[in-house]
């Protein structure tokens, strides 16, 4: 199998611009795997700086500072002091290799230097990355074509299998609804009782109920705030390029900065009860549409829908679960909006719907698929 014996997607970073803003670092607090012919180096020069990943599926990584911050690579200018030598998803980063049946490359929005719109053109880096990870590559679509197949029978046998093509069509000729409160409590609400969610069955300006919205805006966001391990935090990159966690206990959120030392700092409480979602204005309603787009097209999404309907023994069609899915990740980003407004003053315009995005799209490519990322 070569390079055209697959097929590649690169549709998500065709016409944009990615740069490295200095003393960002974000992708530093990503803990990078250490592929085989990269370890000699390390064991050679740095055998103290590799260690190895927590988690069932164990591999080789590189350190970070007290367990919990930065790569201990990351000098106090923010700079690597090992650049020449960094591994192979330090380079990618940030752009993500899915495989499914195919390839597609996908882009992580939690990089302010893809929010500049200055930078290397973004398809051609990903067309070298692509053919530089191309023995991966091969292997792993394999592995996954074979997941594929299984999902395909088992959703089919089931009678929950709809044309996920159609799926995404319908939804990118109602992006900005998605945006509407009154929309997404009724494809929500339909997605639970009825058998085949039809998106015709809803409408801009539905009544809500804004509590209700409230409810379940904060469960599906502290659901991932929600955790003991530093290493599963949640990171917001602010404006300022400073590094902040929040973390959940007995529903009181806390505000903390991670030092360059690795060390955690608390900034503030705050009850999670009073953290509310508010309908967007015409500019943060087009922020969060234009990357509702992406995530419709993304095959990581749409793999993480698959997964979902899986795990829930194939009970829910296609179509509730990927309508519903889209939904959720909207209360999701509505949510943290709301929370950063209370701790940044960042509001529900465009420049709060941004930043709520920033905040939200790494944990958006970290959730399960039945997919892999290579």
């Amino acid at each position: 199998m070569s390079v055209a014996d697959y097929e590649v997607d690169y549709s998500e970073v065709a016409g944009k611009k990615a740069e490295c803003i200095d003393g960002c670092g974000m992708c530093c607090l990503c803990q990078p795997e250490v592929l085989p012919q990269e370890r000699q180096f390390f064991r050679k020069n740095h055998p103290e700086c590799l260690v190895r990943s927590r988690g069932p599926d164990q591999y080789f990584a590189l350190a970070l500072k007290k367990g919990r911050g930065s790569c201990v690579f990351l000098n106090e200018c923010r700079r690597c002091q090992i650049y020449d030598h960094r591994t192979t998803y330090c380079k990618q980063f940030p752009y993500h290799l899915y495989v499914s049946d195919h390839v597609k490359v996908e882009l992580d929005m939690s990089c302010r230097g893809l929010w500049t719109g200055k930078g290397v053109d973004a398809l051609s880096e990903a067309k070298q990355m692509v053919a530089a990870a191309d023995d991966r590559l091969k292997q792993a679509v394999k592995e996954a074509s074979a997941v594929y197949r299984e999902f395909y029978e088992n959703a089919r046998a089931a009678g929950v299998m709809a044309d996920s093509s159609m799926l995404r069509m319908t939804v990118s000729e109602h992006l900005s609804d998605f945006t509407d409160l009154g929309f997404i409590s009724k494809i929500l609400s339909m997605a639970e009782v009825e058998a085949q969610v039809s998106i015709s069955g809803a409408k801009r300006g539905e009544k809500y109920d804004l509590k209700d919205l409230n409810d379940a805006a904060r469960e599906t966001a502290l659901e991932s705030l929600s955790t003991d391990d530093p290493l599963s935090m949640p990171v917001y990159s602010a404006e300022d390029l400073s590094w902040n966690v929040f973390t959940v206990d007995k529903n009181k959120v806390e505000w903390m900065m991670v030092g360059d030392d690795g060390e955690f700092h608390h900034k503030g409480f705050a009850d999670a009860d009073e953290i509310e979602i508010k309908p967007l204005n015409d500019e943060g309603s087009k922020v969060l549409a234009e990357y509702l787009g992406i995530l419709n097209g993304r095959d990581s999404f749409l793999g993480s829908v698959y997964y979902l309907i899986d795990a829930n023994g194939y009970e829910d069609d296609l179509s509730n679960a990927y309508y519903g899915s889209l939904a959720t990740a909207v209360l999701d980003i509505m949510w943290r909006a709301a929370l950063l407004d209370r701790f940044f003053g960042t509001g529900f315009g465009a420049r709060g719907i941004k930043e709520a995005i920033i905040f939200y799209d790494m944990d958006r490519l970290d959730a399960p698929a039945i997919g892999a990322f290579v």
